[in-house]
């Protein structure tokens, strides 16, 4: 199943580094954000990406041109360097398509972009390249293909605190409770689609706003909510969280690490 990861964004509240890589470049370990995102899709077999880039295109393609399997997995040299042999890999049976949907395009617009590159797939998935979740999402995938909605996405709780106000007559307070007990819930950035979203998505529009609220109209827009891990790398902050996880050893997205075997 072919994944659309959107990453063309130029990243402004990471001005740390959003002046020289795109967003998805970000490192966390010795891979960029965006790797992780496509590494957990290839975990449960979704293999084939197309990237709709944007900002700083070209950091994104030099990446992978010059991708080095030997930098993240073991390998044996040999030959005073003439001979590598890998004891790992992590992108050989992969397929990334390269898109140009353009600096200032939507989301809405990028997707419509790489329509082309969809042909014959009657669901695919998206997700934006700065999101991570440890989310089953063959499950969900499942869910999706039983039932007969166009759209769907997986809703988290926010993953940041602050706190939801109740408010009387005038300004006076009358309740006050963090967001994490106020039964809110987020569109967390992971899409399933059938080709008739195409049929929903008019020149210019944002993706979650007239397409969705035109799916909702018809009842073809679904939410699976899920407890578990997600995080958005936005703020400088949020990618100094995910390296501290990712420096445990054991990242909570990265499930290639603890379910070595599975697909």
């Amino acid at each position: 199943m072919k994944v659309v990861i959107f990453c063309g964004g130029q990243g402004i509240r990471l001005r740390d580094y959003a002046e020289t890589i795109p967003k998805p470049m970000v490192p966390i370990g010795l891979r960029p954000v965006l790797w992780h995102v496509m590494r957990y899709y290839a975990h449960f077999g979704h293999r084939d990406f197309i990237l709709c880039l944007g900002y700083r295109a070209d950091a994104i393609k030099e990446y992978f041109l010059r991708y080095s399997e030997a930098v993240s997995n073991d390998f044996v040299l040999a030959d005073g360097g003439r001979s590598i042999e890998l004891l790992g890999s992590d992108i050989a049976d992969w397929r990334i398509t390269f898109a140009d949907t353009g600096l200032h395009t939507t989301i809405a617009q990028r997707l419509k972009a790489v329509r082309p590159h969809l042909d014959g797939e009657g669901v695919f998935l998206a997700n934006y390249g700065d999101v991570l979740t440890d989310a089953p999402i063959n499950d969900f995938i499942e869910r999706f293909r039983a039932s007969d909605r166009t759209a769907a996405f997986l809703a988290v709780r926010p993953s940041y605190t602050f706190h939801v106000v109740r408010t009387g007559v005038g300004d006076t307070v009358t309740g006050l409770m963090n967001a994490r007990d106020a039964d809110i819930w987020i569109n967390g950035g992971h899409f399933m689609f059938r080709q008739d979203i195409f049929d929903y998505i008019e020149d210019a529009e944002e993706l979650v706003e007239q397409p969705f609220a035109r799916l909702i109209e018809r009842n073809l827009l679904a939410a699976y909510h899920y407890e578990g891990f997600w995080a958005p790398m936005d703020t400088l902050k949020e990618a100094q969280m995910l390296q501290a996880l990712h420096e445990t050893g054991a990242p909570p997205w990265a499930r290639w690490l603890r379910e070595p075997g599975a697909v």
